[in-house]
């Protein structure tokens, strides 16, 4: 993929943190990096105190409502919310096609693109960063730190006459439908999804589930993205997320459960 293609895969991580990435050495004490670590392994987190009201069941909300009840900084212990998404990560809906049109739902919440057609909707993206002792040592036999950075694109979609409960199911196909892998284009870019796995249901919400894509980063090599998406009554919440480390090696990583489970919690 260019670098383009990369950002817009959601891949875009600070200066700062690239740079901790490569040099993986030094800053942290242990037990800072054991404290991030079970942050990060934390299943259950409430919004902080002073955080919009959760949304009414099953109303269609306007984009005014949608704005007070998406994830806010306030939500998060860790990390950074943005409120808008950066130049990097916006997709226009007419920028993304599909090599099956089929899965193109599947493209649309790892670009934090609404489903179908909502009432309203915003974005929100969130980034972090875990810091824990390395296992290998530097080259004068010195500790080193693994920076692990997580980076989350999200829509919060409202819908009317049963959209929302469509923009599921749809999801549900594309999923299954695609799991052989499809090609994609955003704007200029291109991308190769190798494989669509880890269909899953997630207990949140009226209805829940969470996808794996297998994605061609260049030879041989994958890297690995997840999606997670969530509908609370007339809402649809959706979450792309990918782990820098994830996306250079194809390694197993979890997705920040602090960040799903406080914007679920305002959708009521």
């Amino acid at each position: 993929m260019s670098p383009t293609a990369v950002r817009r895969t959601a891949l875009a991580a600070s200066a700062t943190a690239l740079a901790l990435l490569a040099t993986a050495c030094g800053g942290s004490s242990d037990d800072d990096g054991a404290a991030a670590e079970e942050t990060a392994k934390t299943e259950q987190s409430a919004p902080a105190e002073g955080a919009a009201a959760s949304a009414p069941a099953g109303k269609t909300l306007t984009a005014a409502e949608l704005e007070k009840v998406a994830l806010a900084q306030a939500d998060v212990k860790n990390g950074e919310v943005a409120t808008e998404l950066s130049a990097d990560d916006q997709v226009a809906k007419d920028q993304v096609s599909t090599s099956d049109k089929a899965c193109l739902p599947l493209v649309y919440v790892q670009g934090a693109v609404a489903q179908g057609e909502p009432a309203a909707n915003v974005q929100r993206s969130w980034q972090g960063q875990t810091e824990a002792p390395s296992e290998s040592k530097g080259p004068d036999g010195q500790e080193m730190t693994d920076i692990d950075v997580n980076k989350i694109l999200l829509n919060v979609a409202s819908y009317a006459d049963g959209g929302a409960e469509q923009a599921m199911a749809g999801l549900k196909t594309a999923a299954e439908k695609c799991a052989g892998g499809f090609d994609t284009t955003v704007g200029s870019d291109k991308m190769r999804v190798t494989e669509v796995s880890g269909l899953g249901r997630l207990k949140a919400g009226d209805e829940g589930l969470t996808v794996n894509l297998g994605v061609a980063t260049g030879g041989d090599s994958s890297g690995l993205m997840k999606l997670v998406v969530v509908r609370k009554g007339a809402t649809l919440a959706t979450f792309g997320a990918v782990n820098l480390s994830s996306m250079m090696t194809g390694a197993e990583f979890e997705v920040p459960s602090e960040v799903v489970d406080a914007q679920v919690a305002k959708l009521g």
